[in-house]
């Protein structure tokens, strides 16, 4: 297994080209994104931005934005939509209380051990009758010692592992691996109501027609669920 990352500057360059390549994000997940943040989002914090795809998106579409990120290099991509904060998740003690109307995040809450912090300190600086957007892998393809396996009629089926059970598995990013952590879907709802956080929407979606046709070995999947999206209200 390749080196844990210890910088996140260490994988910029796969992450841009990443992004750059994979359907997953035009297709699949932009989709999930706009449905939840729906046609007036207010002010928008994306916490854990990296080069800025999605609030140049949301920019393009109007929406008052800015980020914040732990890599000094993808935000420099992303100070060219807007304004950025350097910061490491879930902490958000450089901001003022009930500062933004909504904060996203893609992909970023997998990648954090600390998700009871993440959502309370995303209600502390989301004002009133603002919103918090998620998307997420889905948690059964990060539990680990999930994933397909094929009966003996050919039919693609998937292989829960340790669902129920926190953990955390280590994935490729370029020539370094980072953590992926699993929580099942009540833990991250339990999480979020803990904290404050109403859920308003919750999404599941497969591997889109570009990514099998991309990847062959996803072929059978498509009845999976991959991602998944949450909207919570304050």
């Amino acid at each position: 297994m390749s080196d844990p990352i210890a910088n996140w500057d260490d994988v910029a360059a796969w992450w841009r080209a990443e992004v750059a390549t994979d359907p997953v994000y035009r297709e699949d997940v932009a989709p999930m994104v706009d449905q939840l943040m729906g046609p007036s989002a207010g002010t928008v914090l994306e916490l854990g931005c990296g080069d800025g795809q999605w609030l140049k998106r949301l920019a393009d579409h109007g929406a008052p934005v800015f980020g914040c990120d732990r890599s000094e290099q993808l935000l420099t991509d992303a100070r060219a939509v807007c304004p950025v904060a350097l910061c490491s998740l879930p902490s958000l003690a450089w901001l003022r209380d009930e500062a933004v109307d909504t904060a996203l995040s893609v992909f970023v809450l997998d990648l954090l051990d600390d998700v009871a912090t993440f959502f309370a300190e995303a209600r502390r600086v989301v004002a009133s009758g603002g919103a918090l957007v998620v998307v997420i892998n889905h948690p059964i393809f990060t539990a680990p010692g999930s994933g397909p396996f094929m009966d003996p009629d050919l039919e693609v089926f998937w292989r829960w592992g340790e669902y129920l059970s926190d953990g955390a598995s280590r994935i490729p990013a370029g020539e370094r691996t980072v953590a992926m952590h699993h929580r099942s879907v009540a833990h991250l709802l339990t999480d979020a109501a803990d904290a404050g956080w109403h859920l308003d929407e919750l999404l599941e979606a497969p591997l889109g027609r570009a990514a099998i046709e991309r990847e062959p070995s996803y072929a059978g999947q498509e009845s999976i669920p991959r991602f998944l999206g949450a909207r919570w209200v304050r």
